[in-house]
Parts: structure tokens; sequence; C-alpha cells
């Protein structure tokens, strides 16, 4: 495989938080070296239907995942599985859910928070955090510059072609503090500052970048429904494709078919929507 590609998931970051709190990646479309758009998330716009979506192109009706209490190994093609059909190497630096989704469930601590499985026909290269005993007193959430890195040690060291990273950092915040407050302000700000050196680092070893939420969230700190507030968020992308105009409206639903477009790698049929990305 020639292209490379990394996927930047930044759990429950609402549409007006990305456009005014994260300056880095608002000053990279300044200057044209990323293009933005609005995306929103299927209903119901909850964290695990989400991801599940995100990976395997279709909505939750039709994958199965209702909510964070049913998690489960997903039977379909998504974009782990084709990338290695077409012999590339796979990457992953997030929650448990992902690794439950797409590679075994259920979750084993023990032999799944950490792995490197060459043949593996899905994920070859794991890193999975738990968030075991997460609740507003404690968001048991590992600090973001330690994942950044961690999916750097693994480009380093496997030359991957496809790499996943999750943060749940501002969903914990956002569900603890709501969004109109210092905390959050300080959080997105924090986050984008740590993001900002490894976007460089990234884009100079040849990877495509996306940067995006599975979902937004309320004023009150809520997501699952409808409505803007709980369903859109904004997506970056950082490489040499063009995209359609930017009061277009993108799907989440999207994601997979751009990503293995991207990557040279054939969208199967289940993947009804298009990529957005020529």
């Amino acid at each position: 495989m020639q292209k490379k590609l990394l996927l930047l998931i930044i759990d429950g970051v609402p549409w007006r938080n990305w456009r005014s709190l994260f300056g880095n990646l608002e000053a990279w479309v300044d200057s044209s070296d990323a293009q933005v758009w609005r995306i929103r998330a299927p209903l119901p716009s909850t964290s695990a239907s989400c991801y599940a979506s995100i990976h395997t192109g279709v909505n939750p009706v039709v994958h199965g995942s209702t909510g964070n209490d049913n998690v489960f190994r997903i039977d379909m093609p998504d974009i782990f599985s084709q990338t290695r059909q077409a012999g590339g190497v796979t990457a992953a630096v997030t929650h448990s859910f992902w690794s439950e989704f797409f590679n075994r469930a259920p979750f084993n601590p023990i032999t799944d928070i950490e792995y490197d499985e060459p043949n593996s026909l899905s994920i070859n290269h794991g890193r999975f955090h738990s968030m075991t005993g997460y609740g507003m007193k404690n968001q048991m959430t590992p600090c973001d510059a330690d994942l950044f890195a961690t999916l750097s040690l693994l480009i380093d060291r496997h030359n991957i072609h496809y790499g996943l990273l999750h943060t749940c950092t501002l969903d914990s915040m956002g569900h603890r503090f709501k969004h109109d407050c210092e905390e959050m302000d300080d959080a997105c700000f924090l986050l984008d500052a740590q993001l900002a050196p490894y976007i460089t680092r990234w884009r100079d070893q040849g990877y495509e970048i996306i940067v995006t939420a599975d979902h937004g969230q309320s004023e009150r700190g809520h997501h699952g429904g409808r409505g803007e507030d709980q369903q859109d968020a904004a997506l970056y992308y950082f490489g040499e494709a063009q995209g359609p105009s930017v009061d277009q409206l993108l799907m989440l639903t999207q994601i997979a078919p751009t990503v293995l477009s991207r990557l040279n790698v054939e969208i199967p049929h289940t993947m009804k929507d298009g990529s957005f990305l020529s």
C-alpha cells in the first residue's frame, strides 16, 4: 500500500467547541493546510453506537449496537478488515469498545489491553484502555498526550498504514462540567495544544489525517438523542484530496468509505454512503 491515513476520534466534542476553542486546528484551516466540515452522527448519538458506525459505514439500526451496554463483535466489513485484506498494517490506540467491536469480545484486560498480532485479520497492533470505574468523581481517562505518543510509537515501530486514535477526555469533561465553563474551555485548549505537534510529525511522515468526533453534546452534557447540539461535530482533513463545499453537511457513515478510498482499498457493498473526498 502506498497511502497512509490516521483517524483521530476526539469523543463528544460539539460543533461550537471545535470552531471556537481549537486554535491550532482552526489556524491550519485559515492557512489552507486543512479543510473543515460539519458532520452529523446517526441516532442514537451514543458513543458505542457511533464507534461502530464510524468503522462499518452503516447506521446503528443496521449494525445492531444500540448503546454502551450492547457491545459485541460485529460481523460486517469495516475499515480494519478491509485494510488488512488489501495487505495493510493496522493499529488502534482507543477505548476497549473498539477492540470488542472489531477484534474480539468480550474484552479481556490481561490479553487485550496490549497486543501485537501481525497475522490478525483486523487490528494488528492494539493499545486499549477500559475506563473501568468511570464516574463523575473520577473520569478514569488516560492522558491525551500519552495516547498521541503511543500512536507515534506504533507508527515508528510498525510502519502502519491505517491508525485509529480515540480519546474520551473531552466527552467525560462535558458530562461532568457541562459546556459553558472555564473547565471545558481549558480542556479543549489543552488537547488542541497537545495534539498540534503530533499533527506536524505525522504529516511529515506521510500520513493523511482526519480529526473529528463521534457525536456532539448538549449544553447540559448529554448526547444520545436528536438535535444539532447532540449529533453535530466538526471534521478536519489534512491531505491533498479535495472535498465538497464548506457548507456541505457530512454524515458519520461517510467516514469509512472515505478512509478506504484514500487508502485505495475496496469499499464493500454494505457501505452505501459515498466518500466525501476525491
